[in-house]
């Protein structure tokens, strides 16, 4: 594929069909998950794969690259403390490529979309400092890591409902508090 070039409707839904069986794949069975369990899972031959994602690593970095477009669009559906419970959340009820590329060691660069998920999230802060339920002294890097800090622990610890209830609580009185 062209960078840049637009997709032909097939290869837009090849595409799509690919990178929803690439997550699966990857979150089934981590780094050792094979290109041609993707293929055979997407219902297209290898090539098609290979044509779309090159390399494992250009697969994966298209993964990160969706999951981060998809925080971005739920962040712009919720309000701060509502975005925090559903990444939470998510985070605590399934494994998914994020934690995968967490331990992997492969180098993804998506700085793009990471600035597009931070950006979205600034706005969430702006909102709710304006509101007045988070303090003014809270900055956006200090959320960041809450964020990502919350997701780890939901994930590798198998919060269930009340402990993520709970744990947001605090969080959240503390961006209030400071």
């Amino acid at each position: 594929m062209i960078e840049g070039s637009p997709l032909r409707a097939d290869a837009q839904r090849n595409r799509a069909r690919i990178l929803d069986a690439a997550e699966t794949v990857f979150a089934e069975f981590g780094t050792r998950a094979s290109t041609e369990e993707v293929a055979r899972r997407a219902g297209l031959a290898i090539g098609t794969v290979f044509r779309h994602f090159p390399t494992k690593d250009d697969l994966l970095a298209a993964i990160m690259k969706r999951l981060l477009a998809q925080l971005v669009e739920d962040a712009g559906e919720r309000d701060l403390f509502a975005f925090f419970g559903h990444v939470v959340a998510q985070a605590a009820a399934k494994k998914t490529a994020v934690d995968l590329l967490a331990g992997s060691g492969i180098d993804i660069r998506v700085p793009d979309a990471v600035g597009h998920l931070s950006d979205a999230v600034g706005r969430l802060l702006t909102q709710a400092q304006d509101a007045g339920a988070v303090d003014a002294s809270v900055r956006l890097p200090e959320v960041m890591a809450l964020l990502a800090s919350l997701c780890q622990g939901a994930l590798h610890g198998g919060w269930d409902d009340h402990l993520q209830a709970r744990t947001l609580t605090v969080v959240f009185a503390g961006l209030k508090g400071c």
